[in-house]
């Protein structure tokens, strides 16, 4: 038996296990950003998911494209540097392409996250090997889709994304920064995991987390 679906509770229990995971990581995420970049990336993204969460309990939503749009809202007007920006883009795009519907067959998943990586690319005009969180979403939503045309399962698709997504955030490490802040580092940036890219591990291992408890 296959999971093919995911409801919009369980995209909002997404959101909230993301939420968790960046409040739990938030020194670890600073300790990375402290080498390459403002020393605020975690304290950035637990403001900007404690907003996230705080807009969802107080305003509850009916359709996947409503709640969506709502968190890339927050997530633009409340985090900054580059990251309210990009995260804000990925998860409107989501919205876009999933539509007014309270649930997501797979293929439609896949869709709506490829569109959020399309956002990302189109906001940061990041490609691979520039040492940004598109090192780790290319590849997280290439093993998404490999691992759906073999299983049809969304909780065996997350798990392969979420496997793709730890070795594109530790291949991060050796390369040269050459996006945003780090990028101002030269060679200095060798050696240090891109913190963005580690909080992007943290949103497909929410993914994956939500799903398995199906």
């Amino acid at each position: 038996m296959t999971n093919d679906t995911i409801s919009l509770d369980q995209l909002t229990g997404w959101l909230t296990r993301f939420r968790d995971l960046v409040t739990e990581q938030v020194s670890y995420l600073t300790e990375l950003d402290s080498a390459i970049g403002d020393a605020d990336h975690g304290s950035n993204m637990t403001r900007g998911m404690d907003a996230v969460l705080g807009k969802i309990q107080a305003s509850p939503v009916v359709a996947v494209d409503e709640l969506f749009k709502g968190v890339g809202m927050t997530l633009v007007t409340s985090v900054g540097g580059a990251s309210g920006p990009l995260y804000g883009t990925f998860f409107l795009r989501i919205g876009t392409s999933a539509g007014p519907v309270s649930t997501l067959d797979a293929p439609g998943l896949a869709a709506a996250l490829r569109a959020g990586l399309g956002g990302v690319v189109a906001r940061g005009k990041a490609e691979a090997g520039d040492k940004t969180m598109f090192d780790v979403l290319a590849p997280a939503l290439d093993a998404f889709d490999a691992d759906l045309v073999v299983f049809s399962d969304i909780s065996s698709a997350a798990r392969a994304a979420y496997s793709a997504a730890q070795a594109g955030r530790d291949a991060t490490a050796p390369l040269i920064a050459r996006k945003g802040r780090a990028s101002y580092l030269g060679e200095r940036s060798i050696g240090h995991i891109d913190p963005g890219a580690a909080s992007t591990s943290l949103l497909f291992q929410a993914l994956a987390e939500i799903l398995d408890k199906e």
